[in-house]
């Protein structure tokens, strides 16, 4: 079924992508082998939505012709040989932008596969493959809008198919499903999720009955793989408003699911008429804002500060106490959640290396800021804030002015105010003292080569002392001061290792 009354704007939009040279290309190829080719899915979508994409989805008609099709581009862009997958019939070709004909950019993913239509089991997310028509492939697709396709073959170039109105619903932006939503989330539940992010990227509504089908499907959730839930979670940590995606998860009891330390935010509790606010809330918020404080970088240079946005408060659940006089407390938080950060990581199949740290760090220092406040605050308490964050410093401060949420709009400005003020004494003493990616200026070599004393504890001391002395500002942030400091206290140190020999 084709839809006529779109096939113009379709075209004129196909001629002016910088993607027309590709899909010509493709078609040609296409045409070369006597294979019936469609663009369909994202790319389809995403042209008629005006968004740039980088990963093109092609169907073919026939059992192998996406694999015999995948080798002949690959030959047509001088790329590298197709990536084959026999198993699943399908093939990959990666190209580069500037053998794409674009110059310069993001390489692209072309990604093949004959025309198939799927069965599932009810305990399985594996489906049952075998060959069947482009209408079939386009009704198991997962929503109307990735369920489009378009013509490449020269005699019916730029064809728009759209079997399901999924023109409509990219006007009317709607997310619905080709079949009966209970049947698309049962087959695969990745799909409820995949709604939320689609909703949350494109700005669109979720259908009142998909809705109420990914309530009802929630549960079918638990067969999918982590590694497949953490990358819709990741794309939808990448939208301009995450809030979107989590708050439909939330809401369709799909988060409770898979990421329940954030559903554990939710709620709020009150005792004699004092309440405290809805972490989760706030939590969602803090992300929102911080996207916006951010929307002058792509993603992936914030994408792990937006993390430490979204997992700042995790550990309020487990410390949240109420006192008669103070009301209710989350009295270290920050240490807590900076604790769950490892196994959290760990169960999200994220990376447990120096990304995580870094996550880890700035939860664990989201409130030293705060206490910088205070007109009377020493510069040695500035020294260690400026010491402990490093180079991670400008990231922390943008994570404490995402977190002010209020809704009154002179106490959002009194503490912008008050952070600005912060900030301006960090430079003052971060220039007196040379603080930012401090390096101890007398480092343990030095040390031992001087004393004459091998690897030890005591040198660990030593180091640690100067650190302490400059931080307090006893001595300054140089060599010779700290040489001489170390020196002076080197003999106090060395009797209270030899102390502590004794006593053991």
């Amino acid at each position: 079924m084709t839809n006529p009354g779109v096939d113009i704007d379709i075209a004129a939009r196909i001629s002016r992508s910088p993607l027309s040279d590709v899909l010509k290309r493709v078609g040609h190829a296409a045409d070369e082998l006597g294979v019936e080719v469609y663009a369909v899915g994202g790319v389809v979508r995403d042209l008629v939505l005006g968004r740039s994409t980088s990963d093109l989805d092609f169907v073919t008609v026939g059992a192998g012709s996406g694999i015999k099709l995948a080798e002949e581009v690959a030959k047509k862009f001088d790329a590298k040989p197709a990536s084959v997958y026999p198993k699943f019939g399908t093939a990959a070709v990666r190209v580069g932008a500037d053998k794409a004909g674009l110059g310069t950019g993001d390489d692209f993913l072309l990604e093949f596969v004959a025309a198939r239509k799927e069965s599932y089991r009810s305990d399985s997310r594996k489906p049952l493959v075998e060959d069947g028509t482009l209408e079939d492939d386009q009704r198991r697709r997962d929503f109307t809008i990735n369920a489009m396709a378009l013509s490449l073959n020269a005699e019916r170039y730029g064809e728009h198919l759209d079997p399901f109105d999924g023109m409509g619903d990219l006007q009317r932006r709607i997310i619905r499903t080709p079949l009966d939503p209970a049947d698309t989330f049962a087959d695969d539940p990745l799909r409820m999720v995949r709604a939320a992010r689609f909703a949350a990227q494109l700005d669109f509504r979720i259908d009142d009955k998909a809705f109420a089908a990914m309530r009802h499907n929630a549960e079918r959730v638990r067969i999918l793989s982590q590694e497949r839930i953490t990358d819709e979670i990741e794309k939808i940590m990448c939208c301009d408003e995450p809030s979107r995606g989590f708050i439909i998860l939330e809401a369709t009891g799909i988060l409770e699911l898979t990421f329940p330390e954030l559903v554990e935010l939710k709620g709020v509790e009150a005792i004699h008429g004092r309440r405290h606010k809805d972490n989760f809330f706030h939590t969602l918020q803090v992300l929102d804002n911080l996207v916006e404080l951010t929307d002058d970088r792509p993603c992936e240079d914030t994408y792990w500060l937006r993390w430490a946005a979204l997992l700042h408060d995790i550990g309020k659940p487990a410390t949240k106490r109420y006192s008669p006089s103070t009301g209710w407390t989350f009295h270290s938080h920050e240490e807590r959640g900076a604790r769950m950060i490892s196994r959290l990581f760990r169960r999200l199949k994220l990376p447990t290396d120096d990304r995580m740290r870094y996550v880890r760090k700035l939860i664990r220092l989201h409130h030293r800021p705060v206490a910088l406040v205070d007109d009377h605050v020493t510069d040695s308490a500035v020294r260690r804030l400026l010491f402990d964050a490093g180079e991670d410093i400008d990231d922390l401060m943008t994570l404490v002015r995402a977190d002010i949420t209020s809704k009154n709009p002179r106490r959002v400005r009194r503490y912008l105010n008050a952070f600005d003020s912060v900030q301006e004494k960090m430079l003052e003493v971060e220039e007196k003292d040379r603080l930012r990616n401090f390096q101890p200026p007398v480092d343990g070599n030095e040390i031992m080569e001087v004393l004459g004393l091998p690897p030890s504890r005591v040198i660990g001391d030593l180091k640690e002392a100067v650190r302490e002395a400059i931080l307090d500002g006893i001595i300054p942030n140089e060599h010779d001061a700290a040489f001489d400091y170390m020196m002076e206290i080197k003999d106090d140190i060395l009797a209270q290792a030899e102390e502590g020999k004794r006593r053991r």
